[in-house]
This record gives structure tokens, sequence and C-alpha cells, in this order.
């Protein structure tokens, strides 16, 4: 994956090198001064500087061997989702249980990271027929309903920039396959305030989410349940998000 915009107004060249070199991170693990200096096209001594001040910053650290740079406590802080602290899994661990006894579905909570939903945690229900559990799994954004909400939160431009290409993966004969066809259905979402997934990502699973309260962005969290087709009509998935918001509205 490689980060490529085009130059809007002014802009400052030195801010522009540091921020080219934290997006080195992309695509390696590790940098070095050779190869920042290959990137920016300019010596060896302005890389180490430019370095060095992302250093001082936190932004990256010195490996053990002392030859390569490393993403730094503070990189690492801005890439990584908030809601997965073991905190707070035992504030939303009552919220799940609940949810899972007003609908009777298996019940997740997700977040997004980057294109793909990330599950991590969950609970099953007490009965035969449900979906398997699937925490800490990751699944298409756009082809489940947690992902279609949690992308509706983001701008237009945002979701964009997730999505470069214009055809998305089909995972299903009933997954949205555009970007044009997903923006279609956020706007509905945002509307509504109702997420939906019908096949999407799985034949035979349908689900509904709904968001739990964050304290920024970086901490929207989708409360979602997983239903079979069987009890994944209109009215079936109504009633389930009627369950997950009553759940929701539990969260302290």
């Amino acid at each position: 994956m490689s980060i490529d915009v085009e130059p809007i107004g002014e802009h400052l060249s030195s801010l522009d090198s540091g921020l080219r070199v934290m997006t080195m991170f992309v695509n390696s693990d590790s940098i070095n001064v050779t190869s920042v200096a290959r990137e920016l096209s300019c010596s060896r001594s302005s890389a180490y500087r430019i370095l060095n001040t992302l250093r001082n910053r936190g932004i990256v650290i010195l490996g053990p061997t002392g030859r390569g740079y490393f993403p730094g406590p503070v990189l690492l802080d801005l890439a990584r989702p908030r809601g997965l602290d073991l905190d707070d899994r035992t504030r939303l661990l009552p919220v799940l249980r609940r949810a899972v006894d007003l609908t009777g579905e298996t019940v997740h909570v997700a977040t997004l990271v980057g294109t793909q939903v990330l599950f991590f945690d969950g609970i099953e229900p007490d009965r035969p027929v449900r979906a398997t559990l699937q925490q800490g799994y990751l699944r298409p954004a756009h082809a489940i309903s947690a992902g279609k909400l949690l992308l509706s939160q983001l701008t237009d431009d945002q979701v964009r920039a997730l999505y470069p290409a214009q055809q998305l993966a089909k995972v299903t004969p009933w997954t949205i396959d555009t970007v044009t066809g997903l923006l279609d259905e956020l706007v509905t979402i945002r509307r509504t305030g109702q997420a939906f997934s019908r096949q999407e990502a799985a034949v035979g699973l349908c689900g509904t989410a709904v968001a739990l309260p964050g304290r920024s962005w970086r901490e929207r969290v989708a409360l979602c349940a997983t239903v079979p087709h069987d009890r994944g009509d209109d009215a079936g998935l109504l009633a389930t998000q009627a369950g997950l918001l009553e759940a929701a509205a539990g969260l302290t």
C-alpha cells in the first residue's frame, strides 16, 4: 500500500519530509538513514537530522543494533484503535451480556481497523441454532453491519481515501462491490441510524449494529448481532436492533 496525494495549496517542505518518513512504516517494519535518504532524495546528513527529530518526539525509536529505526511509542499509540484495553473490555462486558439476553443472538463488540472490522470480544447465546463466535477475527468493513456503521461515521472523502479503487471485494453474491454503492448505503445509514447486512459477508448470516459512545473518534465501537438467515428478515433484524439499543443505553 502506497500513500500518494496531490499537493494542495502551500505547504512546509520540512514538515512534509517528516510526514513522508512516517508513512514509510506503511510498507516497512523498520527504516534507516539510507532508505530515508533514498525516499526523500536528500543527503544522508539531512535524513539523519529528520530521523533524530522524529526520535526526539517519540515518533521513532532507534533499534537495538543502533542501525535502524522502528515505530516509537507516539506512532504506535496513534495507530492503535482505542477501546481494546482490558479496562474497556471489562466496562463493555455487561453490555454484551445484556445484549445477548435481549436479542437471543451472538453479539460482538467491534472496531474499525483500516478497511477491516475487528471483533475484539463477543458472547454466544445458549440456543442450538446460532451464529458462531468470531472473537479475534477480521472481516471486510464494507460487507458487515458493524463495518458499514463505523464507516458511516467518517466523511465520504475519508471513505474514498480508505478505498482508492472503485471495485470492492465481493465476498458473496450480495456484497456491495463498488465504492459508489457503499457511499450510497452510508448516506442511508447516516440518515436512519440503522445498519444491516444481509448475507453480505457469509451466506446464511445477517446482522445489525448500533454505535457505542466513545470519548473521541478513535474510540468508536460498534455493538453488533449476527443472526441466522431464517431469523434475519426485516422484522427480525429490527427487533434485534432494538435489543442492541436497549443494551447500549446501559453503558456507563
